[in-house]
């Protein structure tokens, strides 16, 4: 009997006979050593890989600046780790006044007060500063050089300024990035608005009309990624010295840490995130059904992007997309919204995102793009006439879904692959 496919607090049985299901994909199970949060954190930094210890890095009198994530990545949990790193500088003779924690906001807004100390806990707040970075100040921006793919790289100048930088964060996987984690710090944490929209603009292929380059994608650290290759040119310009990244379950709980070069270690936490997610998958099937994980995994469509994603590795070309996502919340992001229900065509979604590109609505415009190559069936709470002109259909119910299925492919049920868990479960075609 097939699993269950989540939808919010509810779910759908899967009301196919056993001959038509080709495979059901859940991620993998990883043992790993027990610990607490900060016996992961003190462990990765007393196995620091590549590098020494970062005590025996920084010097009293050198200033240091640790880049955070901002309030969007709270599954960090960086309140656990960021006072254990504070009081590694602090016994390696750095003052607090030495000290700024930068929050690598990218394009987001500045935060409060209130989620600073939700982020470094009051106790840091109290002793060290704390700063937004800001994408559009250019007074607080410093030029470092230009990447080979053309990207004029602006930093931010009070992290230049300091003698040494602590890159920290978590690792998934990332539609764009291949991995989120390491030198996402950089670029687009600390990076002008210029520079982060010339990478962001490497998703899509050279001219327009091209639409997406299908080499930009989850698990995809090669050179072949130019927004990965891209984001490490800049992040070597800004020469980090040290990095520690976690790596969290499904229930959002630290499960290991990793320390050391930022290049490496940021490799090896790829690596463990790969063995709990990367799923192998025999073939392509004409059907794939994924689930985003019900709630809070399905809070809005915007999330819902990393099923699809997930679900086109093993959909045939053609092939049909159930995407089962409550979406309580709507689209949950007013740029991805304006990509689907925006514009009467391909073309001109594709001139509006290379205009102004954001996520948001790089999210909008692979929806849309997927929908023109699929059949896309949306199982939502959200109206059909929400979706505007793109080729998304949305219904009600699973059942619905799969007689819909049935009435676009001649009447029959296809061979299908099912993805329960669609949000964290990276088919790998063998």
């Amino acid at each position: 009997m097939a699993e269950a496919m989540k939808y919010g607090r509810q779910e759908f049985a899967v009301n196919l006979a056993p001959e038509h299901i080709a495979a059901e994909l859940e991620p993998n199970r990883v043992d790993l050593p027990r610990r607490t949060t900060a016996e992961h954190i003190r462990y990765a930094l007393n196995h620091p890989i590549d590098s020494r210890p970062l005590a025996e890095l920084v010097k009293p009198g050198e200033k240091v600046c640790i880049i955070i994530s901002d309030v969007t990545r709270r599954w960090q949990s960086p309140e656990t780790y960021i006072p254990i790193l504070v009081e590694e500088l602090e016994k390696a003779g750095v003052r607090d006044e030495d000290m700024l924690i930068l929050s690598a906001t990218g394009t987001h807004r500045r935060q409060t007060r209130e989620e600073h100390v939700g982020l470094v806990t009051q106790a840091v707040y109290d002793r060290v500063r704390v700063e937004d970075h800001v994408c559009t100040d250019q007074e607080n921006l410093a030029y470092v050089g230009t990447t080979s793919r053309g990207t004029p790289v602006w930093l931010d100048k009070r992290a230049l300024e300091c003698d040494r930088i602590v890159l920290t964060g978590g690792v998934v996987y990332h539609f764009m990035a291949g991995f989120g984690g390491g030198r996402k710090s950089i670029l687009p944490g600390i990076a002008g608005r210029e520079t982060i929209m010339k990478n962001h603009n490497l998703a899509l292929n050279p001219g327009l009309g091209r639409g997406s380059n299908p080499q930009v994608r989850s698990a995809n650290l090669s050179d072949s990624n130019p927004v990965h290759a891209d984001m490490m040119e800049a992040c070597a310009m800004a020469r980090p010295t040290f990095l520690v990244n976690v790596v969290v379950n499904d229930d959002q709980q630290i499960i290991a840490a990793f320390a050391g070069s930022w290049i490496t270690a940021h490799q090896a936490a790829c690596r463990l995130v790969d063995r709990m997610y990367g799923v192998p998958a025999r073939e392509k099937t004409p059907l794939v059904i994924a689930s985003a994980g019900g709630y809070p995994k399905d809070l809005n469509f915007y999330q819902t992007i990393k099923t699809l994603c997930n679900a086109l590795v093993v959909a045939e070309d053609g092939g049909t997309i159930i995407l089962v996502t409550r979406s309580d919340e709507g689209f949950g992001n007013e740029d991805t919204q304006r990509q689907i229900a925006g514009y009467a065509t391909m073309l001109e979604r594709e001139q509006a995102l290379r205009a102004d590109f954001s996520i948001g609505a790089f999210i909008g415009y692979l929806f849309a793009e997927s929908a023109e190559s699929h059949h896309m069936i949306a199982v939502t709470e959200i109206p059909q006439k929400a979706f505007g002109t793109a080729k998304i259909h949305a219904v009600k119910t699973l059942d619905e879904a799969l007689e819909l299925s049935r009435r676009l492919n001649g009447g029959r049920d296809l061979r299908a692959t099912l993805l329960p868990h669609g949000a964290n479960t990276l088919p790998k075609l063998q």
